[in-house]
């Protein structure tokens, strides 16, 4: 089929969708209810005329049929890690494991409230108190708490702890430094928690440059904020020496956990110095995660921090049941309503029980196996901007394409012709065009041939017809948005047409 007549059945497809809403006709509902055969109340005595009205304006008259076509359609058109490969760096967007799901809806964990009394919820403490044991375990630090909702909430949960730490010293220090290759959110977490932040370039090797560590590292600095593998994939091999020297100055070393699906089970956290680090339980221990939700960003620490734990803190009773402990005097308050994502901790606990440690290394071990294949298939057709050793992720650059005018968003949009998820665009900043892949252990060697051949076609395209990636995406329902346009004037909610 030619491009135009693609364009246009795409172009029909749409409207055709758009026409839903306008299909509206007065007195079409969705249902026909029998009549009541009690004597009818009229809502206007129960409520109250002013809290009542006839109808809202505007709002469509559709049958029941064209709502479930209209919805079904749509998600059609969506795609998931269940649909194929979803290649976006940092993110780990793993397979989602389905008894994980009945796990979560099980009777009494599904349907638990957390206004029961401690005593009716002994099942539900007991699911926290083993999954921090088991998460303490994994990363090699002294205490934790669960209650952070997702990972930048966890990053501000731990500076906050450190806030409160370098305040019980007299001091709570005005910076924190932070390496250009460290995830996006750092900075803005850093700023809530009231610190300025500083960068600190990479060196060479994409890791961080110790003599400019040296150099900054000083009674300002509150902590060094750490992505440990950063995000270009490579591990701080000097994080030894990183962590002596912040604390030889006083400060603390936070590791932001993104990550951790790069060393779960060969490698702790707390083994090479780090104080205060977040999880990610959505992204490294599977949880259905998209369209910002939901999560849970757990935070662990060493013992010189467990006294600035949010509230409440678990505890064991003498006879053996759990309660929570509010009277924490030194602790930074509530930052959670309730006890965390308690679904998502639910799922997660289900996950590394399911796996066991030598599964969970087996995780980490295929995880990186399949990048650096990615990163060996497609070395030479896309340029590589660091030499250094890669793990679970790999970073790639639009140089060479760019010569031809075509840029990593363009080849990102071709990709999803080819019937995969878009890696991550533009991202690590540190690298100009940057293409970040992360495949997951979740792909089999099949797939990820597949994904190769895709982006090898695709840069051929790129060389050859230039104007066939500038055009993409092709196949999907929408084509390509003027993004500077959708930005400045977005459309966020369909609004039914002025009647004269």
């Amino acid at each position: 089929m030619a491009d135009k007549d693609i364009k246009k059945v795409r172009r029909h497809l749409t409207q055709r969708e758009a026409l839903i809403f306008e299909r509206s006709s007065p007195g079409k509902p969705p249902f026909a209810l029998p009549p009541l055969d009690v004597p009818p109340v009229d809502p206007a005595d129960a409520l109250g005329a002013q809290r009542v009205r006839e109808q809202i304006e505007g709002f469509p008259e559709v049958s029941e049929f064209e709502v479930v076509r209209h919805f079904t359609r749509l998600s059609t058109w969506n795609y998931g890690v269940d649909t194929g490969a979803y290649l976006l760096g940092s993110c780990t967007m793993k397979y989602n494991p389905k008894v994980n799901e009945v796990v979560a809806r099980v009777d009494g964990i599904g349907n638990a409230h957390p206004y029961q009394p401690e005593m009716l919820s002994q099942g539900c403490l007991k699911i926290h108190q083993l999954l921090s044991e088991l998460l303490l375990e994994i990363v090699g630090l002294d205490a934790i708490t669960l209650q952070p909702a997702a990972g930048a909430h966890g990053e501000m949960t731990g500076l906050l702890l450190v806030r409160a730490y370098q305040e019980s010293k007299g001091n709570p220090r005005r910076k924190v430094l932070i390496p250009d290759s460290a995830h996006g959110t750092n900075p803005a977490s850093a700023a809530i928690a009231g610190y300025q932040a500083q960068n600190l370039a990479s060196n060479r090797q994409g890791t961080v440059d110790l003599e400019q560590l040296d150099r900054l590292m000083n009674e300002e600095v509150a902590a060094l904020m750490l992505t440990n593998p950063n995000t270009l994939g490579i591990f701080e091999n000097e994080i030894v020496r990183i962590a002596e020297i912040v604390h030889s100055r006083g400060g603390l070393l936070y590791m932001d956990g993104a990550n951790m699906n790069a060393l779960m089970g060969i490698s702790r956290p707390g083994d090479f110095g780090v104080d205060v680090m977040h999880l990610n339980l959505h992204k490294t221990f599977s949880t259905p995660h998209g369209g910002g939700g939901p999560g849970a960003g757990p935070v662990a620490v060493k013992k010189i921090l467990e006294p600035f734990l949010p509230v409440p803190v678990m505890v064991e009773n003498k006879d053996g049941s759990l309660a929570y402990d509010f009277n924490r005097p030194r602790s930074i308050g509530r930052v959670r309503a309730f006890y965390g994502n308690f679904g998502m901790l639910v799922r997660a606990l289900a996950y590394i029980l399911a796996n066991g440690a030598e599964g969970l290394r087996l995780t980490t071990e295929d995880a990186v196996l399949n990048s650096a294949y990615i990163r060996k298939k497609l070395e030479g057709t896309y340029e590589l901007p660091y030499s250094s050793p890669t793990l679970h992720e790999c970073v790639f650059s639009d140089k060479k394409q760019a010569q031809r005018g075509v840029h990593t968003g363009d080849i990102a949009k071709r990709l999803i012709d080819y019937g995969f998820h878009p890696y991550t665009v533009s991202f690590p900043l540190v690298v100009s065009g940057a293409m970040m892949i992360e495949p997951t252990e979740s792909e089999s060697k099949q797939e990820l041939d597949e994904l190769v051949d895709a982006l090898q076609a695709i840069a051929r395209e790129a060389e050859q017809e230039p104007e066939t990636v500038l055009g993409a995406p092709h196949t999907t329902h929408l084509g390509r948005l003027d993004e500077v346009q959708a930005a400045r004037h977005p459309v966020l909610r369909w609004k039914p047409p002025t009647r004269e």
